[in-house]
């Protein structure tokens, strides 16, 4: 509004000085301001042309054929499952407020009320979509004991609510479920009214009066798309167009809050910018801009659809101006409501790169579709593949006893992944780069487990030819992750979370489509297979077989008995077959009943067990040599340095065998393997300590040791150990390693790879 008021009173001083404006100038003006619905004037008012008529048809038809749309008897049951929460929320204030001790009128009038916002909201979800609801209620009736008490406890009773999942300490705390089918992520949203009328407004700005914070953060979600549907010039033309790019953002793998990309209410924001800047635009056009505009957005510039307001109620929002940690969001997509708030805190700067990546592949798509006239919609939504994109990964593997359990160890885990992205990029300065998949692996044969994966390269900088550039040492990093992970409240036995290293060469199998691997990567294998051979009879095969005769010392990890006092396991895949591990099983059985402490193997291709005390966990892990050729080549994202890269997470030694003490059992959980199969937990191997943590942490635990011993106080021995800075100390102490990965990079030339890159 302060722009308006400039640039008509620039006008006016220049009509009193250089006399009369031209009439077609104060006619554009007026045009241009009629179409304004942003900060800013819009970029183009100009008329859509028939080709962008034929081909924005041509893509609401290729939405339709992909199936992006809801049957009508899905629609309907949407509607009555909405219906019947209605019922139950309003059923279950009045059972709080007869529970409080309340008069008969108030039971009488108590009320609560659902609002939905979200994809369901703007109508642009997909067949099998969750909706995003919201439930308000009165003054008296509390987020702790009546939501996650109360109406928690109602659900649990009916039948149709199934994979009933709390999840209090979130940012904004939800409750998801699924009612008759129907994925629902309930929040709630405490009013500072008795009575939540009918025809509740919650744009007005008093419903947020006396709110607490996760209020203000539930309310926040239905106010701002209710607002972004007042700020868009086009209704139907931003919801085609926000379909269309939540399609290609899923498609190419950009699509999760969660794991540090945007999710559907900030796709909406931008989709409804660029809507402002070209009003008159049909939605080919929109997604043709839309990649121009943020292939070129300086970043940290907000996008922001009005001005942000301060309000009368004093509640904080975005202002980087006097806030230091708001001046840190290096993507920052303003909500529009009050009170303003950025929407995309959790991207980080290895995820913006990435959609940066995408924003210029999208651009060159578009534009070689408008130099041919033909939109190629085909090219646009092509699926990234993930597990082809790079030559190493992080594994992440969680697993619990039950279902319930493992729902909640699930959410928890995944709320803690963005961190484990950050402090990566902060322990090497932003040159390692993590690509975190949107969502979790589950694996089909077993139940209560799945992984996440994140691909690691290293990024491009004027020290990449350096070789000692290409070593990173995260181990410190991964250990600290594991360990906030571990200090869940809510931890139970049989929550179990394990990090570990994986070539390409060595992903597990489940997590290709159908579980087949690509024919190259089994010409790969087979190849390595030669090299074994070859190796074994005392000739050479391939280019070049590297192996590491380094690693020969035997090593051993112990999984902690609680998780938030000691070590988390961590996992490594194996790559075995059945008949392996069958073998493997019975010599482990064998050996669990002899005295003997260890013994050794006499073949390399035999398994190495470790069974683990504490919760007497059983451990395999396979022994194949790592052999590094120069003529496996794949395709690599555009910007990452193409190079080998190896992460120590534990060393290669002879086959050990580590009997249990007498009578441990043994609990055969977990274990992620590479043909998909899950058995028995692995084990990690004695990492590299650096001499000066070594010394650290010694000299911090005697210190410790000697003042406790002077005041022999056992409550205060209990609150120290169970620190996590204790933790290790005690781990050295008393010879535990403490596993955390080295990455390393050995730089080769690969310039066939360059052809590949996406």
């Amino acid at each position: 509004m302060q722009a308006r008021n400039h640039y008509t009173q620039h006008i006016t001083n220049c009509s009193r000085s250089c006399g009369k404006i031209p009439m077609a100038v104060i006619g554009v003006q007026n045009k241009v301001n009629q179409w304004r619905f942003g900060l800013t004037d819009p970029i183009s008012v100009a008329e859509p042309s028939e080709a962008e008529i034929i081909q924005s048809k041509d893509l609401e038809k290729f939405l339709v054929d992909s199936g992006l749309y809801e049957s009508k008897d899905e629609a309907v049951k949407r509607q009555e499952v909405l219906g019947k929460l209605d019922e139950i929320v309003k059923l279950w204030v009045k059972n709080v407020s007869r529970a409080k001790g309340y008069n008969d009128q108030i039971v009488e009038e108590s009320n609560g009320k659902i609002f939905t916002f979200g994809s369901y909201r703007l109508g642009v979800h997909g067949p099998g979509a969750d909706i995003d609801a919201l439930c308000v209620g009165p003054r008296y009736v509390t987020r702790e004991d009546d939501f996650f008490g109360e109406l928690h406890k109602m659900l649990a009773e009916m039948p149709e609510v199934e994979e009933l999942n709390p999840v209090p300490d979130a940012h904004v705390p939800v409750m998801n479920f699924k009612f008759d089918g129907v994925s629902i992520d309930l929040l709630y949203a405490r009013l500072d009214l008795w009575v939540i009328p009918e025809d509740l407004d919650i744009l007005q700005e008093s419903v947020l009066r006396n709110a607490d914070e996760q209020t203000v953060r539930s309310l926040n979600g239905c106010r701002v798309t209710d607002q972004i549907l007042h700020l868009v010039p086009n209704v139907q033309n931003f919801l085609l167009s926000l379909r269309c790019i939540r399609f290609w953002a899923k498609r190419r793998g950009i699509y999760s809050n969660v794991s540090g990309f945007l999710g559907g209410i900030n796709w909406a924001l931008l989709v409804a910018r660029i809507c402002q800047l070209y009003p008159k635009a049909l939605p080919s056009m929109l997604v043709s801009r839309f990649f121009k505009v943020y292939s070129q957005w300086k970043w940290p510039n907000p996008i922001m659809l009005c001005e942000i307001k301060e309000g009368s109620l004093g509640l904080p929002f975005w202002d980087p101006r006097r806030n230091l940690k708001d001046r840190r969001h290096l993507m920052p997509i303003i909500t529009p409501a009050y009170p303003s708030m950025n929407s995309s805190y959790n991207v980080s700067s290895s995820t913006l790169r990435i959609m940066q990546e995408e924003f210029q592949r999208g651009l060159r798509i578009c534009e070689g579709s408008e130099s041919l006239n033909k939109a190629d919609w085909g090219s646009l939504f092509e699926p990234f593949s993930f597990f082809e994109a790079y030559k190493n990964y992080l594994q992440i593997g969680i697993a619990a006893a039950n279902g319930d359990d493992f729902r909640q160890w699930k959410g928890w885990v995944e709320s803690r992944l963005r961190q484990l992205t950050l402090k990566i990029e902060r322990d090497t300065k932003g040159m390692l780069r993590c690509h975190p998949h949107p969502s979790e692996i589950s694996i089909q044969s077993k139940k209560f487990c799945c992984c996440y994966f994140m691909g690691l390269s290293k990024q491009q900088g004027p020290d990449s030819k350096d070789k000692d550039s290409g070593a990173f040492d995260i181990r410190f990093t991964v250990e600290q992750f594991k360990q906030e992970v571990g200090s869940y409240y809510a931890w139970k036995p049989g929550m179990l979370i394990q990090v570990s290293h994986v070539r390409y060469k060595d992903l597990p199998v489940f997590v290709f489509p159908g579980g087949v691997p690509p024919l190259h990567r089994v010409k790969a294998a087979a190849k390595r297979k030669a090299v074994g051979a070859s190796q074994a009879d005392g000739t050479v095969v391939g280019k070049r077989a590297k192996l590491d005769a380094s690693n020969t010392e035997p090593s051993v990890s112990t999984q902690r008995d609680s998780m938030a006092t000691d070590s988390t396991v961590a996992l490594s895949s194996c790559c075995t077959n059945v008949q392996q591990l069958e073998q493997v099983e019975a010599s482990s059985a064998t050996v669990g009943t002899s005295s003997s402490g260890s013994s050794s193997l006499s073949s390399e291709s035999q398994e190495r067990v470790i069974v683990e005390r504490n919760d007497e966990v059983v451990a395999t892990c396979s022994t194949e040599k790592l052999f590094e050729l120069e003529d496996e080549v794949r395709p690599i994202r555009k910007g990452q340095v193409e190079g080998k890269m190896e992460i120590v997470l534990k060393e290669n030694p002879a086959p050990k065998l580590v009997t249990p003490a007498a009578g441990n059992g043994s609990d055969s959980r977990c274990n992620f393997s590479t043909d998909g199969e899950l058995e028995e937990l692995e084990v990690l191997a004695q990492p590299v300590i650096p001499e000066i943590y070594k010394f650290v942490y010694t000299v911090r635990f005697t210190l410790i040791y000697f003042v406790l011993s002077v005041l022999d106080v056992q409550a205060v021995v209990q609150i120290l150990v169970s620190a996590p800075w204790a933790t290790a100390s005690c781990a050295i102490a008393c010879n535990i390693p403490a596993p955390k990965p080295l990455i390393r990079f050995n730089f080769t030339s690969l310039r066939s790879a360059a052809s590949n890159c996406v």
